[in-house]
């Protein structure tokens, strides 16, 4: 494991580390803030909703008023302009005769005020006397309303609050007086029932709003508890065991089953990466203790004096130096063929990466090469992990014939899959090797002494298996041995 690795491990694992109550009090906060910007929406929308219904009916309070006004006045200049008493239906004698006729006849409604002037001077009122404040005796009212010209409307704030207003001059033939009819409306106590509905709208409200906190806490746990999970799950990994993953439910097809997903894909590439790099690591360890031995046991034994034993043990430090260089370029090749995300794929055609293959190989060795067939497709690889990966093959199908041997190449479409082989003529694969030969540093039987470190059919399968494909073995012990690259076929 690379020491970055191993440093980020160690910081998660000391982050995590810290007591339970500290992560019980970061869920906490976080189902806290959910809560709260629940409960802040769930108010502002109540808010917003009394805000409007409160305006709707203040609206419609203040149209029943102006309907109201218009109403009335219209209805006592049709009984004044008549000039016949309704009750007694006789004449009017005075004009003081016609307003205590018209106040007395109609009944005001509540926070309604009917009051009668004559030349200026108060006169009559209705009798209800909700509210108790008394227009008649508010100075600054009676100088506004008392002696008016023509029909006049207005508004005027009073102890009691805005009282609506409207003013008819009445007169009769015969008599010098002028009276003044004043109809009053005392608009906040109309209100007072929207405000009443707002008040109760906002105890709903916010008993609704507490309701839905409360909801809103339970669900935020339910809706959380995957990244709790998420959380137990990173915690019980360490830089010894990697293989724990977050729990999915099959049926889960929301954005924190996408990120369990995600988060489960990345630990298996970290896994991967991490294995790939323990496994480098033994097997450097393994192999390179033989050739050090080797080396410092000559080393121990070297009599300095002595040129032609130093010359010696100079020539076979210097080979195995040489074998331990080969050996960790092999196994870097290896490392590398076993990451997919080193992969750099393209669009292929298969025939011309088969044509340059079979010129390439050639050069190897003097063999009888053959080319026996070509894929007319394109598919979707890494050219150069590909070529890696046959040239392998042929390197070791030279090692197993010799001068003027047969060796074949080929590719061919079958059906989705894609299958690129190299065949030779050597003594073949015991069936007891067969699956011992892709194994790391593992050589068959009748494999010949060599310089290599047995790794070659490993590089060559993890480049199959990083491509989504396998290496197949087919052999029949003294009639040579076919290794054919069977890959998913991908135009895309």
């Amino acid at each position: 494991m690379t020491r970055a690795a191993e440093e980020a491990i160690i910081a998660t694992e000391a982050v995590d580390a810290g007591p339970e109550g500290r992560r019980a009090g970061r869920a906490t906060a976080a189902r806290t803030r959910i809560v709260g910007w629940v409960l802040l929406l769930v108010l502002a929308s109540l808010g917003v909703v009394t805000f409007v219904t409160w305006l709707l009916l203040i609206n419609e309070s203040d149209r029943r008023i102006d309907e109201a006004l218009r109403s009335e006045t219209a209805e006592f200049a049709r009984v004044t302009v008549t000039g016949i008493n309704p009750t007694t239906g006789r004449p009017y004698g005075s004009v003081d005769e016609i307003l205590r006729s018209v106040i007395a006849a109609n009944v005001a409604r509540p926070n309604e005020k009917f009051l009668g002037y004559l030349d200026g001077e108060f006169r009559w009122e209705s009798r209800r006397t909700s509210p108790r404040v008394l227009l008649r005796e508010d100075p600054a009212f009676n100088r506004l309303v008392a002696d008016v010209p023509r029909l006049t409307s207005g508004s005027y704030l009073s102890e009691a609050g805005e009282v609506r207003w409207s003013a008819l001059p009445v007169g009769l033939a015969g008599d010098p007086a002028t009276g003044v009819i004043v109809i009053g409306y005392f608009t906040e106590q109309e209100h007072e029932f929207a405000n009443e509905a707002a008040r109760l709208m906002g105890l709903v409200g916010f008993g609704t709003a507490l309701l839905s906190a409360v909801g809103a806490w339970l669900v935020a746990g339910r809706i959380l508890r995957p990244l709790r999970d998420v959380a137990a799950t990173a915690r019980t990994i360490t830089g010894s065991d990697l293989s724990r993953r977050v729990p999915q439910h099959a049926r889960a097809r929301d954005e924190i089953a996408e990120l369990a997903g995600t988060l489960n894909a990345m630990l298996d590439r970290v896994q991967s990466g991490v294995q790939a790099q323990r496994r480098f690591v033994d097997d450097a360890g393994h192999e390179l203790r033989t050739p050090i031995t080797i080396v410092r046991g000559h080393l121990g034994v070297l009599d300095a004096r002595d040129p032609e034993d130093v010359t010696e043990t100079v020539a076979l430090v210097d080979d195995e130096l040489e074998r331990m260089n080969r050996l960790v370029s092999e196994m870097l090749a290896l490392t590398r063929a076993e990451q997919p995300s080193l992969l750099r794929p393209e669009s292929v055609d298969v025939a011309e990466l088969t044509r340059e293959l079979f010129d390439k190989l050639t050069g190897l060795a003097d063999r009888d090469w053959q080319l026996e067939s070509v894929a007319h497709v394109h598919a979707r690889m890494d050219p150069h992990r590909i070529t890696q990966a046959v040239v392998a093959l042929a390197d070791n199908a030279t090692r197993f014939t010799g001068a003027g041997d047969r060796i074949a190449l080929g590719s061919e479409a079958v059906g989705d899959r894609l299958r690129v082989w190299v065949a030779d003529g050597g003594p073949g694969v015991a069936p007891e090797d067969r699956h011992r030969v892709f194994r790391r540093f593992a050589r068959g039987e009748n494999a010949p002494r060599s310089d290599g470190a047995g790794l070659g059919l490993s590089i060559v399968e993890a480049i199959a298996t990083t491509h989504g494909g396998r290496v197949l073995l087919e052999s029949t012990p003294g009639h040579g041995a076919t290794f054919t690259l069977d890959l998913p076929r991908s135009e895309t």
